[in-house]
């Protein structure tokens, strides 16, 4: 029971492969289309966090001169920022917008979005929240922050094991899996009161939780009838339908873009390591994605770019990154990093991902770039281990 309750969770306690060490930010194979930039603010706290946001951005090079673009960041006001840009040496005008947001701090991320889109034509992922599990009491519990991990809070306090937060469309509540009694229950947090209720606490074990993009849906992983099946029920967790039927364990189930497909892992092949399957959300047959790695798991549905897939895919002794396109058929490992990299999540822009950086004991939160390979470190080390990110776009 333990073991399949250890897959059913994903790959975040199977135990470390590799020793302890200092991760860093890494550069791999950089995009040739990296376009340098100037960005500069009236207000020093304003400069570094543009400075840190646009570093971590795949597409962009920070400079001190002769940028593509110049990005000027003004404060306007508690909760409000003007950003200007011009373009090249001439510093001809591009766009100037006065963003608010709900303190200056967000309304800079959402500001340095829009210069994402008026210089890039990509959509801009700043701004976006994040729920994950930190451990800076000792024990696992849910918190939020923005990106860069600053207005974090935490929001549970019991001391159990919490995994696989993640947010219910909207953005009012989360969806998690916890041990709150002696099997593990799916729960819904409520932020506006901090209220937490039970969606699913069935005989066996009630897992991987996950809502329709529209919010009247949620898939899981249920074992009551004897096996891990994927089930699909309303929003308040009844009127449930079982999808799978078979001796295989399933796990993990993501949503398509447009609600109407699931896609998630199972053993069911003869070899007994997880695929990924996608089958309709309605039920029916299952399809096989043909990765071309012989280990799939966690994977994620890109709500930008509905042919992209992001999954944890077994490289060499440990685990890497992946992205398979339904388009083209084919799967690609897209992270280097020295130790694990797992548990995926797509960013708004269909671009970039938010990932687990996982080596002996320490588990981080990086910002990856699935074309050029850049990682970069968001979690603070005063934090503690951080992982299970989800994100909610802005």
């Amino acid at each position: 029971m333990q073991n399949t309750f250890r897959f059913l969770l994903g790959l975040a306690l199977v135990a470390p492969l590799f020793a302890q060490r200092d991760i860093g930010d890494i550069i791999v194979d950089v995009n040739s289309q990296v376009m340098g930039i100037t960005v500069s603010s009236s207000s020093p706290e304003l400069q570094n966090l543009a400075l840190k946001a646009f570093g971590a951005h795949g597409r962009y090079r920070t400079v001190t001169s002769g940028g593509a673009f110049n990005l000027t960041f003004t404060p306007a006001g508690a909760t409000a920022v003007t950003v200007t840009i011009t373009k090249g040496s001439a510093g001809t005008p591009v766009h100037s917008e006065t963003v608010a947001g709900t303190s200056l701090r967000n309304a800079l991320l959402r500001a340095a979005d829009v210069a994402v889109t008026k210089t890039s034509g990509l959509r801009g992922f700043f701004a976006g929240k994040l729920a994950f599990v930190g451990e800076a009491t000792g024990k696992t519990e849910i918190y939020t922050s923005d990106l860069f991990f600053g207005e974090a809070q935490r929001w549970t306090s019991d001391g159990k094991q919490i995994m696989s937060p993640r947010w219910v469309p909207g953005g009012t509540k989360i969806v998690f899996t916890s041990y709150r009694t002696s099997f593990p229950d799916i729960y819904v947090l409520e932020l506006d009161n901090r209220r937490i209720s039970l969606l699913a606490s069935f005989k066996g074990t009630n897992s991987g939780g996950r809502f329709s993009p529209d919010g009247q849906r949620v898939a899981m992983v249920l074992s009551g009838e004897g096996n891990p099946e994927i089930y699909v029920g309303n929003a308040q967790g009844r009127q449930i339908r079982r999808l799978t039927n078979n001796q295989a364990v399933e796990a993990s189930p993501v949503w398509s873009p447009d609600g109407s497909r699931l896609i998630f892992t199972s053993d069911i092949i003869a070899t007994g390591r997880p695929q990924l399957q996608v089958m309709s959300a309605s039920g029916g047959p299952m399809t096989r994605l043909v990765t071309g790695f012989n280990y799939c798991a966690e994977p994620d549905w890109s709500m930008a770019n509905p042919n992209k897939i992001a999954f944890t895919a077994a490289q060499g002794r440990g685990f890497q990154v992946a992205v398979y396109d339904l388009a083209s058929g084919k799967g690609a490992i897209v992270s280097k990093a020295p130790a694990d990299a797992i548990e995926p999540v797509w960013m708004a822009d269909g671009r970039h991902v938010i990932c687990t950086f996982r080596a002996a004991n320490t588990r981080s939160l990086y910002l990856l770039d699935t074309e050029s390979g850049k990682a970069t470190r968001l979690s603070p080390t005063s934090l503690g281990n951080a992982s299970g990110a989800a994100y909610l776009a802005p």
